[in-house]
């Protein structure tokens, strides 16, 4: 592409002079002769500065303009050289046309010398916009490129009425790869990201990173939006093979999500909007895939932001409540213990259950604070039913991995005990193994800290985590809760029996206590007696319910009722 030279110059013999010298055939330098710096305001404003490397204007011609012409064109564009051709380049002559780049002598023009000049400063200015548009670190295109780009692909096939595919890639997990590893080996997982995909497309598509391990891929000129998907299944088995960083192979996937003009979308923000909506889709369904974008996808990413919207007033507005669900000793059916579940009462969608709104909560950074609130409102609470004269009862809070991550976590656990005095040893705490794995570099730490303060640690959903065994060996675990999904077939299918009952006899030489969650049938809790279970939790003791209603159904067990009556 040649560099655009504007020329400005009243006289009509400079203007042939000056094109003469830059050579009109040449592929390098282009001139664009104009008659006033009015006209060159107007062509910079009108159709912007993009393939535009300097502007020559003559002295004469701005003595003719307004007397702030130099200024006006900065304002137009700010970074574009300007050279001013004068009598004499000297120091006076610099002074007196602040704001230009440089002062050249007429008499002295040389054309070999002014070309030589031009394209110095021609690449330069390339070499900078290309600076400002490409990723430092893949040198790929970045955001402003993309989007530009982008721009030009839609009118392109506006014109040509084909179709173009956006598709949106995110690493899965990229963060504990940053968090375990270090960012220097990250980087070097984005760089070869960054290959790989590069080598999955055309020479004529667009491979950008966007942001942290975000690329967003332009594939123009397609017939039909299927064909987007055989690049969607190269890259799927371009990424699956380990990437050699550092002397190690680091397996790793990529969820994508893939938007089409004109079906998904006519402009570039909705576009690469609703691609990334279909790439969050392809992660909920399980990672390593793609997904098309589909109308409705855009109905729940609108949910969910009206979600997040209410979720930032429900706890100034007092919306939130707990809930708790009594564990029991299999062997005598009495109540042993309690876990607070949290529930959102809200004004217009009712009940609001926390499967609903913890994602929530967790992606927009309101996890930490609800978290808290359901800490010290559960701890007050125990501490309330023991006043009362209640049975000491151990009481169960579940904790996600960003509130473990977070570094108020110990001081807030601190401050929930010395605010309520609940005794320590009566809260235990309910990670699951995802929890842990996602925190693995700091969860050592934090949970040995929470252990010296005297509170218990249990892992919640044992079972559907692919380390188990080893977090039992590395975490100072207390309580295991086999998974309901085991205990809802045990009955029936002999893989689950025996998978529970492999969980029981393996906790006890390690002094492990076990509770099994779901329970929700009689079969269930003698089958989970003669194994030596020993306590369990579900519908079949009571579901989840209000303070007052769990302390009518404790009144009524230390009147030796039976408790495992359906609820």
């Amino acid at each position: 592409m040649p560099y655009h030279i504007l020329t400005v110059t009243p006289d009509a013999a400079l203007s042939r002079n000056l094109g003469n010298m830059l050579g009109t055939r040449d592929d390098a330098l282009q001139v664009e002769p104009l008659e006033s710096v009015d006209a060159a305001v107007e062509r910079l404003g009108s159709r912007g500065e993009a393939r535009i490397a300097a502007l020559l204007c003559d002295a004469g011609a701005l003595a003719d303009a307004e007397p702030n012409a130099l200024r006006l064109l900065r304002k137009v564009s700010p970074d574009l050289p300007i050279v001013v051709l004068t009598d004499t380049a000297n120091e006076d002559e610099t002074h007196r046309h602040a704001g230009a780049t440089d002062c050249l002598s007429r008499d002295r023009l040389d054309a070999y010398w002014l070309r030589k000049y031009l394209l110095r400063i021609s690449a330069s200015r390339a070499a900078i916009a290309a600076d400002a548009q490409h990723d430092a670190l893949t040198n790929l295109p970045n955001r402003v490129l993309l989007q530009d780009r982008l721009k030009h692909a839609i009118a392109l096939a506006r014109r040509h009425r084909t179709r173009i595919a956006v598709v949106f890639v995110d690493i899965d997990r990229f963060k504990h790869i940053n968090d375990s590893l270090g960012h220097a080996i990250g980087d070097e997982l984005l760089r070869s990201t960054a290959r790989r995909l590069s080598g999955c497309v055309r020479h004529s598509d667009t491979v950008s990173r966007l942001a942290g391990d975000e690329f967003v891929l332009i594939l123009d000129d397609l017939s039909k939006a299927d064909d987007a998907s055989l690049i969607a299944d190269k890259i799927l088995i371009a990424m699956n093979a380990p990437h050699p960083v550092d002397g190690r192979d680091l397996h790793v996937t990529v969820s994508m999500g893939i938007s089409v003009y004109p079906d998904d979308g006519g402009d570039v923000e909705s576009i690469i909007r609703n691609a990334d909506i279909a790439m969050y889709h392809a992660k909920e369904a399980g990672r390593n895939s793609y997904q098309f974008f589909r109308t409705q996808m855009n109905v729940r990413a609108a949910e969910q932001h009206s979600l997040e919207h209410d979720l930032h007033a429900a706890l100034d507005r007092g919306e939130l409540e707990l809930y708790f669900q009594p564990k029991v000793e299999l062997a005598s059916s009495a109540i042993s213990g309690v876990e607070a579940l949290a529930r959102w009462r809200h004004p217009k969608r009712g009940i609001v259950m926390p499967d609903q709104f913890i994602p929530v909560a967790e992606n927009c950074g309101l996890i930490v604070p609800i978290g808290y609130w359901v800490l010290q409102e559960a701890c007050r609470q125990a501490s309330e039913w023991l006043a009362m004269g209640s049975k000491p009862m151990r009481l169960s809070v579940n904790i996600s991995a960003v509130e473990l991550r977070s570094q108020r976590f110990l001081d807030s656990l601190q401050a929930a005990l010395d605010t309520t005095g609940l005794p320590p040893d009566l809260l235990e705490l309910e990670l699951t193994e995802t929890a842990l794995i996602q925190s693995s570099k700091t969860a050592d730490t934090v949970l040995r800290s929470v252990k010296a303060m005297g509170v218990g640690i249990a892992l919640d959903d044992f079972g559907t985590g692919y380390s188990s065994l080893s977090l039992l060996k590395r975490f100072p675990v207390d309580t295991i809760k086999i998974d309901q999904s085991f205990i809802h077939d045990m009955t029936t299918d002999v893989a689950d029996a025996a998978i529970v009952r492999a969980v029981i006899a393996m906790a006890r030489p390690l002094r492990r206590n076990v509770v099994a969650e779901g329970v929700e049938t009689r079969e269930q809790l003698e089958m989970l007696r003669a194994e030596g279970c020993a306590q369990g939790q579900g519908y079949y003791f009571g579901r989840p319910t209000t303070a007052a209603a769990l302390e009518r159904r404790m009144r009524q067990n230390q009147l030796g009722q039976r408790i495992y009556l359906l609820a």
